[in-house]
């Protein structure tokens, strides 16, 4: 993978830094705000769907084998 959750951190915290800037002003400090609520939203896609990943990882670590093998005839193409 070639993004991770660190690097959604640092984007994060560099627009924070960006919103705090007190040089920012009209326009610009608009743009930015928009910027950060897209951000945010997008932010939010993806935690949401690492949660979702993890779940179904802990999930699937308790199944039993049989549930295992129908799990994966279901999701996993060529098996």
């Amino acid at each position: 993978m070639k993004n991770k959750l660190s690097d959604l951190n640092n984007h994060l915290f560099a627009q924070l830094e960006r919103l705090g800037d007190e040089d920012i002003k009209g326009d610009e400090l608009k743009d930015e705000i928009e910027r950060g609520k897209s951000m945010a939203s997008v932010a939010k896609e993806i935690v949401s769907n690492a949660k979702l990943a993890l779940d179904v990882a802990v999930k699937y670590d308790e199944m039993s084998q049989n549930a295992k093998q129908h799990v994966d005839g279901m999701l996993l193409e060529n098996r």
